[in-house]
């Protein structure tokens, strides 16, 4: 399920974190990394079971509206369509999928207001008003459906970003990344295939065994940033005229350090790529003119 990027981004949280209390151990910062691996994986699996109860929400508004003292005839004889959607079966009766969200304790059942709003918005979309003007009916077209109500409603979200940010401190990051994985999901499904938990990495789907194992890169990069801290500090200096640490920004000096880490432990990973990856990241996390800072350290001491 996560690829370098992302595992690359985990290792320069916890190295960041590092940067900032260097009382920290090895083993705390393993633990982090890992808590922070698992947690993508949580959050597609909590997006993922939002199905059914925006689906319950469709039929409670529907039944609301037809119990009204005065209700309309479009209200009488609603498009019953998206509440008979094939996907939220699919879902909501897995034995597998239903385990995993009880004994992780996820659910959606106390963010009615979220459902409702959600539920609201997407009546409000064209291409909800097109699927409900087909007449076909079938699982690939659900499917596509709620792939286009994970690609234009969960994002941006005002009143989910601080949902996510109190059930987990690590899923605001990861939304863009989880929501693609709960699109990828309804492609397998919308091919009959049942839905089974992703490998939590990208070299876990391999089954030839042929991918070099993203697990052991993630902690050998994480190791080696860890141990050679210090030194890279010291090589930063070196080639920083003046260089004073407290004025170089937290987030360049931990993306520094894991760029060097990986091109010291990764020799086969050719040294373009381990730079471009590290100044992507800085425009995600860091201060505009921080893309050609990092790039330019980076590029000095690592062609050194």
């Amino acid at each position: 399920m996560l690829n370098r990027r992302i595992l690359r981004i985990k290792a320069f949280k916890a190295i960041y974190s590092f940067t900032e209390n260097q009382s920290a151990s090895l083993k705390e910062l393993e633990a982090q990394l890992d808590r922070s691996l698992e947690s993508t994986r949580d959050l597609y699996l909590f997006l993922l079971s939002c199905v059914k109860p925006l689906t319950d929400e469709a039929v409670s508004r529907i039944e609301a509206a037809k119990g009204k003292f005065n209700p309309s005839e479009a209200e009488l004889h609603p498009n019953m369509k998206f509440t008979t959607n094939l996907i939220a079966p699919l879902l909501s009766e897995d034995p597998d999928f239903q385990k995993l969200l009880q004994k992780k304790k996820l659910s959606w059942d106390q963010y009615d207001v979220l459902l409702r709003h959600l539920y609201e918005s997407i009546r409000g979309k064209e291409y909800f008003a097109d699927y409900l003007n087909n007449e076909e009916n079938t699982l690939k077209e659900d499917a596509e459906l709620w792939v286009k109500i994970f690609e234009n409603e969960f994002e941006d979200n005002a009143e989910l970003e601080p949902i996510l940010e109190d059930l987990s401190i690590w899923w605001n990051d990861d939304l863009a990344y989880a929501l693609s994985w709960c699109c990828r999901t309804m492609d397998q499904l919308a091919k009959g295939k049942p839905w089974n938990l992703p490998p939590l990495f990208m070299s876990d789907m391999d089954k030839s065994g042929s991918k070099e194992s993203d697990k052991a890169f993630v902690v050998k990069l994480l190791r080696t940033a860890y141990s050679g801290f210090d030194r890279y500090l010291a090589q930063i200096a070196e080639i920083t005229p003046k260089w004073d640490r407290s004025r170089i920004c937290v987030t360049d000096l931990a993306l520094i350090v894991c760029g060097l880490a990986e091109a010291e432990a990764f020799k086969n990973i050719a040294p373009k790529v381990t730079i471009n990856e590290y100044v992507e990241i800085s425009k995600f996390y860091s201060t505009p003119e921080s893309r050609a800072f990092v790039n330019g350290i980076l590029d000095k001491l690592i062609n050194k």
